[in-house]
């Protein structure tokens, strides 16, 4: 199993940075591909990015590839999400998933989800 706590939200005017952490404890974090996921009121739940644990490849959705970027540090068992250029429409929940799929795109590839971080985008 594991538990998974995010932090790293808050309020930015566009055009600004954050990073998210998602900080693991359980099982070896090195063995599951993280995933990150957002939730806007009133919508659905929908993939950002995600970093296997076998070779490390990432993945980005189309709205976020080139301002968005997720890496890990497996000595520290955390996730990360460096986001740059941030716009209004990247206001959401943010939420970090585990997986031990070697790629996770989809809500349903995950196992094991963080309570989320509020992400807002000043315009």
């Amino acid at each position: 199993q594991q538990q998974l706590v995010e932090s790293g939200g808050g309020l930015v005017q566009a055009g600004g940075s954050l990073t998210l952490s998602c900080a693991a404890s359980g099982r070896t974090f090195s063995n599951y591909t993280m995933g990150w996921f957002r939730q806007a009121a009133g919508k659905g739940r929908e993939f950002v990015a995600a970093i296997a644990w076998r070779g490390g490849g990432t993945f980005y959705a189309g709205s976020v590839k080139g301002r968005f970027t997720i890496s890990r540090d497996n000595a520290k068992s955390t996730a990360y999400l460096q986001m740059n250029s941030l716009k209004p429409e990247d206001t959401a929940v943010y939420y970090c998933a585990a997986t031990r799929k070697v790629v996770g795109l989809t809500a349903s590839d995950y196992d094991y989800w963080g309570r989320g971080t509020q992400v807002t985008v000043s315009s």
